[in-house]
């Protein structure tokens, strides 16, 4: 009998590619439930993955996985932060601005993080784990894969944009990828208590 952890996400995509990453850990996985919004209204990705993982944990009475993630440029003080998904309304706007309010500056260092928690049944965070890739951000796009940002960010430790890498390389080192690597092993000593 396999346990079930509910994505705290209605996004079809990302129940799969979270679905794909617990692949190993036996999990049943689904959605959060339909028509449920949780605002996220933390300063951080870790306080907002916190919110979204104990809210959907108490509507739904099952364990729970939340995510927040997004990109921080040093010159614009940490900007878009926890707001990247809103910083424009569609990718091409968002890039767009990134690059004009950077344009001139000398540092051009950013990073992307990705913060995930685990709530119980009760709504209680069990589990949090914070992944980050360091990277600067170019002054054209470069590369066809990926979304939002990928194409303006570089990591100069793989000689790529994200959205040059393939998927594999991506999962590797890019943020998300490393907060499940932290996660999966404490997930599995959960599980293996009786989550």
């Amino acid at each position: 009998m396999s346990s079930l952890l509910v994505i705290a996400s209605g996004n079809a995509g990302k129940v799969r590619e979270f679905g794909h990453m617990l692949a190993g850990l036996q999990l049943q996985i689904r959605p959060q439930p339909e028509g449920l919004e949780v605002e996220e209204t933390g300063d951080t990705f870790a306080e907002n993955a916190r919110l979204k993982a104990s809210a959907v944990a108490r509507a739904s009475g099952c364990w729970a996985l939340a995510d927040d993630s997004g990109l921080s440029v040093t010159a614009l003080g940490g900007t878009p932060g926890v707001h990247s998904a809103r910083y424009g309304p569609s990718d091409p706007e968002r890039i767009a601005r990134l690059l004009r309010e950077l344009d001139g500056a000398g540092d051009r260092s950013a990073r992307f993080t990705a913060a995930l928690a685990v709530a119980d049944p009760s709504g209680t965070i069990r589990l949090e784990v914070e992944g980050i890739c360091p990277g600067e951000i170019l002054e054209e796009q470069r590369g066809t894969g990926g979304f939002g940002y990928d194409p303006v960010f570089f990591v100069p430790e793989a000689g790529l944009t994200y959205a040059e890498m393939d998927k594999a390389l991506k999962g590797r080192i890019g943020h998300r990828g490393q907060a499940f690597a932290l996660l999966a092993p404490q997930l599995r000593e959960l599980l293996d208590a009786g989550l």
